[in-house]
């Protein structure tokens, strides 16, 4: 008899295994931390969602919904309170309760974290009970359970136990536990992590929620060279790869075995200039700082053949773009996005007005791994730029140096793309535009672009809930942006993710990819 129920529980085991269904996944570059608050970069932090989960989440349309709290309301203008899920465990089994709320926003806005940006207006955070907590901010904000839904909970004991109270410092390249290691509430769980090479997660059986998906066991692997990655899927190496090689589109498009997804993307992709510095870093202009002369910038911006960008490096899979939001953000302001005019000449002009009349000589950094065709974008901005006498010394690296590298700002002129982790043009101006403080308001101003009027906006933005006086503050703002050339915005990019014909997934206009929503059939 013994031995009759050791064999039938053999075959049990074995015949799990077999129906275990794995999904394979590469993207061209990877997630650099499995800590949630190391790096605000949509491939880490869509990675991350698998295992962490923040307060408030976000559906299929990005329309917010309960997470990890189930009701929230406003009780006064500066003060939120939450209600958390009862019942919600870590993956180690410890209960989640409101101390971990409290030490991970806290962790969030603490020395070394990414997302500072997130709780650069947080006055306090404090529990309640077990199931509540409040946050209050230093003034009014009306988009705050927007704000959050980018900031993930960790367990405050596992962070204790395993010194990984701060965040990874990717700046200083500081490691803890937490770069390696994770104890999330998410659907699924970290089985294996080797940097570069692969990651393996496998579903939380002790998930809170019911998981759409059929996945049990995912495989990220980063494939950095485009024909690599597409000769992995071609030869079912790999299920699904992110993104697809414009020059891949269609032969995969009318291959049966696959299938392609296509579609708009928020993230706009733009370019840095250091207006800090009273010296550049990388410049043969000594005692002064050419980006700090309007005129300089702008000859920059008209130098730039974005339509040549758009058709031969983007093979027209990218809209070009005046402003630093997607038409998919609120607050765009469509009246505003009209560029100024590629114009070589004009551009020559203005650099001889400041006092350039043969140019000069100017670093750019540039990943060759995160955005869609992003050397190649470089390379073709270079050579736009040595038609008025500009000579760029390019320099492009993985984003696992690069990110690192612009984030302590060591750069004069670099390439960004940015998603608003909130949707809303308020995380442009406060991310990307307001002078920068060490609250986190302008952590991504990595060139210090400064003007008091956006930061008195952006301030008012965020408390303003009339949405007429809202667009009209929003629009001001940019406007002024765009008038001082504070940066030089390019295109906004587009998804396509390519995949075996039985992979049904979702893909979301952030670009994040839920592997709980994935069907292998």
């Amino acid at each position: 008899m013994f031995k009759f129920v050791a064999i039938t529980a053999v075959l049990v085991l074995q015949l799990a295994a077999a129906q275990a269904v794995t999904l394979r996944v590469a993207n061209q570059g990877d997630a650099q931390s499995m800590d949630p608050h190391s790096l605000n970069e949509s491939v880490q932090l869509s990675f991350a969602s698998n295992i962490y989960e923040p307060l408030v989440a976000r559906d299929k349309q990005l329309r917010l919904e309960p997470g990890l709290a189930t009701r929230w309301a406003q009780t006064s203008p500066t003060v939120w309170r939450f209600e958390l899920r009862r019942g919600v465990r870590f993956h180690d089994g410890t209960p989640f309760t409101a101390d971990d709320v409290v030490f991970s926003f806290e962790r969030a806005a603490g020395e070394g974290s990414d997302m500072k940006g997130y709780t650069a207006s947080f006055k306090a955070v404090r529990r309640i009970d077990e199931h509540t907590v409040e946050i209050e901010t230093t003034a009014a904000f009306a988009i705050l359970p927007d704000v959050i839904a980018s900031v993930y909970m960790m367990s405050k004991a596992w962070c204790i136990a395993n010194k990984a109270q701060t965040p990874v410092d990717r700046r200083k390249g500081i490691e803890n536990t937490a770069s390696f290691k994770t104890n999330g509430t998410g659907p699924f769980r970290l089985k294996e992590r080797q940097p570069s090479v692969r990651t393996v997660l496998v579903r939380n059986p002790g998930y809170w929620s019911r998981v759409e998906g059929n996945v049990d066991e995912v495989v990220f692997t980063p494939i950095g060279n485009d024909a690599t990655r597409v000769a992995a899927l071609l030869s079912g190496e790999i299920d699904v790869m992110e993104p697809t090689p414009l020059q891949d589109i269609e032969r995969i498009k009318v291959n049966p075995a696959f299938k392609l997804l296509q579609g708009p993307e928020l993230r706009t992709i733009f370019l840095g200039m250091d207006q800090q510095r009273d010296e550049l870093l990388n410049s043969d202009v000594k005692g002064r700082n050419p980006f700090k002369d309007r005129r300089v910038r702008q000859a920059f911006y008209q130098a730039i053949d974005i339509e040549a960008i758009k058709s031969r490096v983007m093979r027209n899979a990218a809209t070009p773009t005046a402003l630093m939001l997607a038409p998919g953000v609120k607050g765009f302001v469509p009246e505003l996005n009209k560029r100024l005019p590629y114009d070589i000449d004009a551009a020559k002009r203005l650099l001889a007005e400041a006092g350039y009349p043969n140019g000069f000589e100017v670093g750019l950094n540039c990943p060759n791994d995160r955005y869609v065709n992003d050397a190649a974008i470089c390379q073709a901005v270079a050579a736009n730029l040595a038609r008025v006498g500009v000579k760029v010394s390019l320099q492009t690296e993985s984003k696992a140096s690069y990110f690192p590298k612009i984030l302590r700002r060591d750069t004069s002129f670099y390439l960004l793309g940015w998603t608003p982790g909130t949707y809303d043009a308020h995380n442009v101006l406060s991310a990307l535009m307001a002078t920068p403080n060490d609250k986190g308001q302008g952590q991504y101003n990595l060139g210090g672009y400064s003007n008091p009027r956006i930061d008195e906006l952006t301030q008012k933005v965020q408390s303003e809930i009339d949405a007429a006086k809202r667009g009209e503050m929003i629009r001001e703002a940019f406007k002024l942006h765009q008038d001082d050339v504070g940066h030089i915005p390019l295109h906004q990019q587009a998804l396509a993710w390519a995949m075996k014909k039985n992979i049904e997934l979702v893909q979301l206009a952030d670009n994040y990819m839920p592997y709980k929503w994935v069907v292998v059939k």
